[in-house]
């Protein structure tokens, strides 16, 4: 079976960990690089949180550190969703540094992308500093890179702003270095997150299924991204079923930008689903995904975990 390479951009919280077991455990992505950027927390615990998991994974993949702050705008984060360490709820094992590269995750990126004999799809699970500072730094990696999808922006509403989500809001004018790159990108937003749930029996499986779903199921009872009782969002895990199942979405080609100077609406996305703007398409835009099909897609993966 051939698997597709990609690099992850990260800010672990609870979510993101959820993402990444599946991605981890997954026959179908080899993952090569994990690339930390501030966000749900800062750096340094973000960093800690993907070396805890993965010693707890034992998964050897190299992490290389990247943004502590947006380009231009001062740090926000969420630990009011995700605790203070940003992965609060577990017990994870100390796990050693050896993972860590010496390099910096733009510079890390650059060289897995170049030195890969296809085409590197990258996936950033949180803002996208690191991913704007390496097609800064290094034009020439679009030659080999397949595609971005990254989770973050909305069509519609915002959780960060009245119309801004998190990981945009965080960074938007990396965004617009992003959005404005010319290469293939997905947008698996905020409002596609909103339904794709873990219910409480859900959970319950998970507690008895492995290691893997009991750490995810202690992590979900420190979890704010919804509740136990209506249903937790798992935003980022979006973005790596888009990759495995895309099946699951209702996908639309459109003109994607982000507003930075908005009084009101800073980090905006502006998904121009009628052409007011008579812009050329520049994105793919996941815009509804089946519920159910996603828990199925969900559970059944995290079965393949240890």
């Amino acid at each position: 079976m051939t698997t597709r390479p990609i690099i992850i951009d990260t800010d672990p919280g609870i979510d993101d960990a959820v993402a990444l077991a599946i991605a981890l455990y997954s026959e179908k992505l080899d993952v090569r690089l994990i690339t930390t950027v501030a966000g749900n927390v800062g750096l340094d615990k973000v960093t800690f949180n993907a070396l805890r998991l993965l010693k707890f994974f034992n998964k050897n993949v190299p992490v290389a550190l990247g943004a502590d702050r947006p380009l231009i705008k001062d740090p926000i984060d969420a630990s009011d969703i995700h605790g203070s360490t940003g992965m609060d709820g577990f017990e994870f094992e100390e796990p050693t540094e050896e993972l860590v590269l010496e390099e910096n995750a733009v510079n890390a990126m650059y060289r897995v992308i170049m030195d890969s004999k296809e085409p590197m799809t990258i996936v950033p699970i949180g803002p996208l500093t690191n991913i704007a500072l390496l097609l800064k730094m290094y034009p020439e990696v679009k030659d080999n890179i397949a595609e971005i999808v990254f989770m973050g922006g909305s069509a519609g509403r915002g959780n960060a702003g009245v119309m801004s989500e998190f990981n945009i809001f965080a960074d938007p004018e990396a965004a617009k270095i992003v959005f404005q790159s010319e290469l293939p990108i997905v947008m698996v937003g905020l409002d596609v997150g909103l339904k794709a749930l873990v219910y409480p029996e859900d959970s319950e499986q998970l507690k008895d299924m492995n290691q893997t779903g009991n750490m995810i199921y202690q992590l979900f009872q420190k979890y704010r991204g919804g509740s136990m009782k209506t249903g937790l969002k798992m935003y980022d895990s979006t973005a790596i079923a888009y990759l495995l199942q895309p099946e699951m979405f209702q996908v639309v080609d459109t003109f994607l930008d982000v507003e930075l100077h908005g009084t009101m609406t800073t980090g905006c996305t502006i998904v121009d689903l009628k052409g007011y703007l008579g812009k050329p398409h520049n994105a793919k835009v996941c815009i509804d995904i089946d519920p159910q099909m996603f828990k199925q897609w969900f559970m059944d993966s995290l079965k393949k975990c240890n």
